[in-house]
């Protein structure tokens, strides 16, 4: 474990070095006026999975920001270069952001919002299983931060209004519907009069929300999903049923739902297409502290997850169907002691001895035979 610490922070450095020559470059020119790409042409997105803040990560959030407040970025940037690329980059918040200083203290503080916008994401959803942690207070708070920050969301909502409104995202030409909805919200009961406050995973209303979505002018819709066992390399029965379900959804000819990013069980579960639609049935968790399976023992899959990244094409004819024309998926590691997530790749090219963790992830991901439907490992 020692040896494998010390191959880690030897490639840190230089994958690091790689990500601060991208910084910025993402939304630097997603706002820098430039007319539209040609129809013609497609676009990637890049998907990551939970961010969850454990004390651990907190502390060293805290560490990087001089001990006064907390800076993400640091933690982040082994991961920018891939997401700074994308069109259009997606992640997962599980906890709402709370000022660090009452009960409970499983929140997370607002400078998270500020680390995701400057390492490129561009929407994350926020329906999870924490989402009513601190009432709507919570999700106030939270969605508020990430206004300021720049950085949109799907799943929870501060009015009815909001609730039915569609997360409407520009990547390259094309209209993106970004969809998120939680499977649970452990027990807590939905704020009284205010039943819209966290999307639930109920199938028929995640189709009403997609062809709904479609309505309002999205090319592609994407559905954002906190559901599975937590601990499990595969994914549960409910989750497959549900899979097949939306993806076998349509609405004159065309699929209802484009991508399924799926995230809770805290380590990488498998890639699939399922009735022609692709389905990430697992990210695992970008940020995340220690995590234990149910016998106690320490899940070694618990701090390692996937960017998706899928390059999406226009349609052969109007209104026909963006289809995906390569999907990919990049090993991470999140390195507790150092803090810092680790492209496997890069830090493996670097000289890290982290072949046994990106090849694990490589046989989960492909467990379900993504393989032969042309998923392949991205740089």
């Amino acid at each position: 474990m020692i040896a494998r610490r010390r191959q880690v922070a030897v490639a840190l450095a230089a994958v690091l070095a790689a990500a601060a020559a991208c910084q910025g470059r993402h939304h630097d020119s997603k706002a820098s006026g430039r007319p539209a790409p040609p129809a013609a042409r497609g676009f990637t997105l890049v998907a990551a999975g939970d961010i969850l803040p454990h004390s651990a990560v907190l502390d060293r959030a805290r560490f990087d920001a001089g001990g006064t407040g907390y800076d993400f970025r640091p933690m982040l940037a082994g991961a920018q270069p891939v997401v700074s690329r994308a069109d259009l980059a997606l992640c997962h918040i599980e906890t709402v952001f709370g000022d660090r200083t009452g009960s409970p203290a499983f929140d997370s503080p607002p400078e998270e919002a500020q680390g995701l916008a400057a390492t490129g994401y561009d929407s994350c959803s926020t329906a999870s299983d924490h989402s009513l942690d601190e009432g709507a207070v919570g999700i106030q708070r939270t969605l508020d931060t990430l206004d300021q920050a720049g950085v949109r969301h799907a799943g929870t909502a501060r009015t009815d209004a909001e609730a039915r409104a569609v997360t409407l995202l520009r990547a390259g030409p094309a209209k993106v519907a970004h969809l998120a909805y939680t499977a649970d919200t452990s027990g807590v009961p939905l704020p009284p009069g205010d039943p819209w406050a966290v999307n639930l995973a109920d199938p028929a209303r995640i189709l009403a929300d997609a062809r709904a979505a479609r309505s309002a002018g999205a090319d592609v819709v994407v559905v954002s999903l906190r559901w599975g066992t937590p601990g499990l390399d595969a994914p549960d029965p409910q989750q497959v049923a549900l899979a097949r379900e939306l993806t076998a959804a349509r609405t004159g000819g065309r699929p209802d739902v484009d991508l399924i990013l799926g995230t809770a069980a805290h380590s990488p579960q498998a890639y699939e297409k399922v009735n022609g639609t692709w389905v990430v049935y697992g990210l695992g968790d970008q940020i995340t502290g220690e995590m234990y399976d149910n016998a106690g023992t320490q899940d070694p899959g618990g701090n390692q997850s996937t960017l998706g990244r899928f390059t999406f094409v226009p349609p052969a004819r109007p209104g026909g169907r963006w289809e995906v024309a390569r999907a990919e998926f990049v090993p991470q590691l999140f390195d507790i002691d150092a803090g810092r997530v680790v492209d496997l790749n890069r830090a493996i090219a670097q000289g890290a001895e982290l072949t046994g963790d990106r090849d694990r992830i490589r046989e989960v991901v492909l467990s379900r035979g993504a393989a032969k439907d042309g998923l392949v490992m991205g740089k």
